[in-house]
């Protein structure tokens, strides 16, 4: 009698990460997402004005690691700032905010918070929720992360969470977004838009609502760059419900489809983590975790989730990439 043929394993598209910030899951943990037992990674006085450093973007760096920080200052004005690290996990942040350069000045820099990083080519791109008339999505690029170039704005506003995938799809760059209003961003559903050349963007397509279960009935936003695999693009986002002590937000997984990535092809009916850490319940904004930055070490699938906790702290929670996606497609609330 013929063997069924084996299921094809799961390829991860992108690099290797040697020295990934790493830490195996602790014997008996049932979670598919587990969080670094050094947590918080930063805490929240970095500097001597800073009061908070969270929702932060990590990319790999001359064989560490460098990214982009959201610091919230003793007057809660929210700016960016490089930081360096030789592992991932040790950071030196550099005492001044990031400086930007070149437009005419009508995309001039406000104010600059949850900063996404993704490498396209030979420039990194940094996107952020910019001010200008109301929170749009602010752009600017970099090839040291000394000089930074700021682009034009992506938007009108009102927008957040511009997330660009790490290459172009038909020609195409694209990036997720969540359109909101003057409010806070009670709209909360994720749309894709498309651009040839990183400044006129167009084909907006809706992605996911709001809504499909308790834990993201609120409002959804797209978190790391998406991760490719031959399964799909893996999306981590967050996920916001309401309490009767305000908002909660938790982590969330979906996979997309590759060359239309605005087809939802599984998505999960439960959160992958909760905020029930005491730096995650405990903090300017308590009980909340929000994933910016996903490294994947290809070969082996392992993954780091820089996420921030309470919008007081940094810090770090790890997952297998092939574990996480059968997750998602066996608790797949679309299929149910």
């Amino acid at each position: 009698m013929a063997q069924p043929a084996p299921a094809a394993r799961l390829r991860i598209v992108g690099d290797a990460i040697p020295n990934l910030p790493w830490e195996a899951k602790p014997a008996g943990n049932p979670d598919v997402v587990w969080r670094f037992s050094g947590n918080p990674v930063i805490g929240r006085r970095p500097l001597p004005d800073v009061t908070g450093i969270y929702n932060s973007a990590v990319v790999p760096w001359q064989g560490g690691f460098i990214g982009v920080f959201r610091t919230e200052y003793v007057t809660r004005m929210p700016y960016l700032h490089v930081g360096r690290s030789p592992d991932g996990i040790r950071w030196t942040i550099e005492p001044k905010p990031l400086a930007l350069g070149g437009g005419d000045g009508v995309s001039a820099f406000e104010y600059g918070y949850d900063p996404r990083v993704v490498k396209l080519g030979e420039w990194y791109y940094v996107l952020w929720c910019n001010g200008y008339h109301g929170p749009t999505i602010g752009m600017a690029r970099t090839k040291d992360f000394v000089a930074f170039e700021q682009l034009e704005n992506a938007f009108l506003p009102y927008n957040r969470n511009g997330v660009l995938f790490p290459r172009k799809i038909g020609g195409m760059y694209v990036m997720l977004s969540r359109p909101s209003d003057t409010g806070h961003t009670p709209f909360g559903d994720i749309f894709i838009s498309q651009s040839p050349d990183l400044e006129f963007w167009g084909r907006h397509r809706h992605v996911m609502s709001k809504g499909g279960n308790w834990w993201e009935g609120v409002k959804i936003g797209a978190g790391p760059a998406p991760i490719e695999t031959s399964e799909g693009w893996l999306m981590i986002y967050h996920g916001v419900c309401s309490t009767c002590n305000g908002f909660a937000y938790q982590f969330g997984a979906a996979l997309l489809d590759l060359e239309k990535p605005w087809i939802v092809k599984h998505r999960c009916d439960r959160a992958i983590l909760l905020p029930e850490a005491p730096y995650e319940t405990t903090g300017l904004v308590p009980n909340v975790v929000f994933p910016v930055a996903a490294l994947c070490d290809a070969p082996s699938g392992r993954i780091a989730i820089y996420y921030g906790a309470a919008d007081t702290f940094c810090a770090l929670a790890f997952c297998q990439m092939d574990e996480l996606v059968a997750y998602v497609r066996a608790h797949d609330g679309q299929k149910r």
